[in-house]
């Protein structure tokens, strides 16, 4: 396991946040079906935004290693906030110190040098999840209203 600390905080943020990532997947996929004329387009169509995601969410690229003008991606990458708020809940406030070939400090300064996760993101990371949810629940909502691929 990744031997999180066992308190109620910490284990009510990680709900918050696995909650939210799940409803934004979710609201994604039915706004991507509601837009496309298939199901099939809508697979394929998703597939492309589920790697970019994963490419740009600084789990593969740290976003202090991104190339500048890719960082803009990184900001409107759902996958990015879900990542910044459960690590920064998780191991923000960790002061055990690591020693590595190129690094000495606490997991906390860590976070801040290596992956640019500062402390008092995670009430930002929460909103910024919860606006995602309430963009993709409206694209959903828009298309099904508005929207009609039905040929007679």
């Amino acid at each position: 396991m990744v031997n999180f600390e066992r308190t109620i905080t910490k284990f009510l943020l990680y709900i918050l946040f696995m909650f939210l990532t799940f409803t934004y997947f979710t609201l994604y996929g039915m706004a991507a079906v509601g837009l496309t004329p298939s199901q099939h387009l809508a697979a394929v169509i998703s597939s492309a935004f589920y790697s970019l995601w994963n490419l740009h969410s600084g789990f593969l690229i740290p976003k202090p290693s991104m190339p500048k003008y890719w960082v803009w991606f990184y900001y409107i990458c759902p996958v990015a906030w879900t990542l910044r708020g459960i690590i920064t809940s998780q191991l923000g406030d960790v002061e055990t110190i690591l020693v590595g070939p190129a690094f000495k400090g606490t997991v906390k300064e860590y976070l801040e040098v290596t992956l640019g996760f500062g402390p008092g993101m995670i009430g930002v990371s929460v909103a910024v999840l919860l606006g995602f949810n309430v963009l993709f629940f409206s694209i959903f909502a828009f298309s099904i209203r508005y929207l009609n691929f039905q040929k007679r």
